[in-house]
């Protein structure tokens, strides 16, 4: 198994030398997939090869399939150059504030709707592995996307959007976080996330709504505080006065139930923050080990 060549950095003259060509990012491809794990052909499970036709590509020894290094992956089946998609992911991965479909239509003089269903696919590869719950002192509260509506205050929903969302507090700062699009502020709603993002050994401060009361069960070290708008959670509402900052000023709009990639985009960026020099290729190798997500899935 050949040690890969991983792009680390956010260079963009770097990214450009490094990926010029098609056949660049092929052989990036090629070097996740292949040289990371073994061949198994996808048509009969044989583990012997030979090159393929199509650069790049693996023949199975035994029935003859010629697989590619995008087959299986999220660049299978891309609508345009492997090379244009590779530039998409690095704009994606490595500016501050990513970038909107609308940005990404006029840089790469391809259609918006193309490149909004390209980004919803990124979007999918950048949701947490959650194998890694936060442990330590966690801030938890929701918040709403979406304007004030005329006869729903307080933690009425209406047809606003209801997020919850975790921050880990360190000493001198924040640490990971992560959110989640919630149908409402219910004992029922929270527990889900809970379990997923939070370690039931953390201490856990939320302010003083009733939902979070039944939690206190499986999490002994929670405890609650009056929010006093947000003065309480200096850093928690921050951190949310920075994810409604960004969707508006990047994205103006997107629907309840897009919004969740949003969420993630934001967050794999957040949690990742210290760790720039690797971004891109971390996220090129959750696309090539993700499941395909065929267009026609997208409405």
């Amino acid at each position: 198994m050949n040690e890969r060549n991983q792009f680390k950095g956010v260079n963009s003259i770097k990214f450009n030398k490094t990926f010029s060509t098609d056949e660049d990012c092929y052989r990036y491809l090629a070097g996740i997939k292949w040289n990371e794990t073994e061949f198994h052909c996808k048509k009969c499970g044989h583990t012997k090869y030979c090159k393929g036709v199509k650069p790049f590509s693996r023949r199975c020894m035994k029935c003859k399939y010629d697989e590619s290094p995008t087959a299986g992956t999220q660049f299978d089946k891309c609508k345009f150059p492997l090379l244009l998609a590779f530039h998409i992911a690095f704009k994606i991965s490595t500016k501050k504030k990513g970038m909107s479909s609308l940005e990404l239509s006029r840089e790469f003089e391809l259609r918006q709707k193309t490149c909004w269903e390209f980004k919803w696919k990124i979007q999918q590869a950048m949701q947490s592995s959650k194998l890694h719950p936060i442990n330590g002192i966690v801030h938890v509260d929701e918040f709403y996307i979406g304007g004030p509506e005329e006869g729903k205050p307080g933690r009425s929903k209406g047809d606003k959007k209801l997020v919850i969302v975790a921050l880990e507090i360190v000493k001198g700062g924040v640490g990971r976080a992560y959110a989640q699009v919630i149908s409402d502020a219910s004992n029922t709603s929270f527990k889900p996330f809970f379990e997923t993002y939070i370690s039931k050994d953390a201490k856990i401060v939320t302010d003083v709504w009733k939902g979070y009361i039944p939690l206190k069960k499986d999490y002994p070290n929670m405890e609650q505080m009056k929010s006093e708008k947000g003065k309480n959670f200096p850093d928690l509402h921050f951190h949310i006065m920075n994810i409604k900052g960004w969707l508006r000023g990047i994205h103006q709009h997107c629907s309840e139930e897009r919004l969740q990639g949003y969420l993630d985009e934001f967050h794999f960026r957040h949690n990742r923050r210290s760790n720039m020099e690797t971004i891109f290729d971390v996220l090129i190798r959750r696309m090539v080990y993700s499941k395909p997500i065929r267009l026609q899935s997208v409405d």
